[in-house]
């Protein structure tokens, strides 16, 4: 059955359980809110601020709708996906956000670089830069030991960037080595995003059908256990099986999505 099909089949306005939402859908949890209200702190004071949970717990999400809340005439947002490439790539990807091309590969060139930038929009522009490095799990023990230098303006008198660092778990474990100490001395606060309860999962998919246009949650009680649990609590996962057991259901006729939907589309995806 194509997308279309079983959207029209349960009168669905738009495709439900989707990643890219409008800002103004994202559903506001407390972990969302207490996240945001911990971030606008960090950038409050030129200071970092880590974000982790695992894949899919919804820490892009979450640092999408809390950059929403800076104004684009006093902030710059600079949101970088990282890799395990070397710190000298990250400059790169820092300078490209910035709307600097260099083929430079030296690295006193382009720190300088990027701190005339930062500089410019500090004190010139009058805005606020907001280094966002998503993944930042991925990021070698030589870039953690590197970064910190970006910071620095006017003997560190100057906090001029502040930096949210987001990822995995593992990312707190990378920030103990003794070349990040220098790093992970700036971070003053940390959010965690775990996995959700099955209350909490229940809310989420009843939030996204209404998003979708559906008055109604076709879903068994049993059915949102089996998301609950098939998904581990984590919202990614828990899209994809909403919506391969909608699109189960309807190939069945069903209006009602059960537990055995839910468990076909777990079997189409690998989890």
């Amino acid at each position: 059955m194509s997308a279309n099909s079983y959207q029209v089949f349960f009168g669905l306005q738009r495709q439900p359980f989707v990643a890219d939402l409008d800002r103004n859908h994202i559903l506001e949890t407390s972990d969302l809110l207490a996240a945001a209200d911990r971030l606008e702190y960090a950038i409050g004071i030129g200071a970092i601020a880590m974000v982790t949970g695992e894949v899919g717990s919804g820490k892009s999400t979450a640092l999408r709708w809390a950059a929403g809340r800076l104004h684009p005439s006093k902030y710059r947002v600079l949101w970088i996906t990282a890799t395990s490439g070397s710190i000298l790539e990250f400059y790169r990807q820092l300078l490209a956000e910035l709307d600097i091309n260099t083929a430079s590969s030296s690295r006193a060139v382009l720190t300088r670089l990027i701190k005339t930038q930062i500089v410019d929009l500090a004190q010139g522009k009058k805005v606020r830069p907001v280094l966002i490095v998503d993944e930042a799990s991925l990021l070698r023990l030589d870039v953690f030991a590197e970064l910190h230098t970006i910071t620095q303006f006017e003997g560190d008198s100057k906090p001029w960037l502040p930096v949210i660092l987001a990822g995995q778990i593992n990312l707190v474990d990378n920030l103990l080595y003794r070349t990040a100490v220098p790093l992970a001395s700036r971070i003053v606060t940390r959010s965690h995003f775990h996995a959700v309860n099955r209350e909490a999962m229940e809310d989420y998919l009843n939030h996204h059908l209404k998003i979708a246009g559906l008055k109604h949650n076709p879903f068994e009680a049993t059915a949102i256990t089996a998301i609950h649990q098939g998904a581990g609590g984590l919202f990614r996962t828990a899209n994809h099986l909403a919506r391969g057991a909608l699109i189960a259901a309807a190939s069945e006729k069903s209006q009602t999505v059960t537990a055995d939907h839910v468990r076909l589309a777990a079997s189409e995806i690998l989890l």
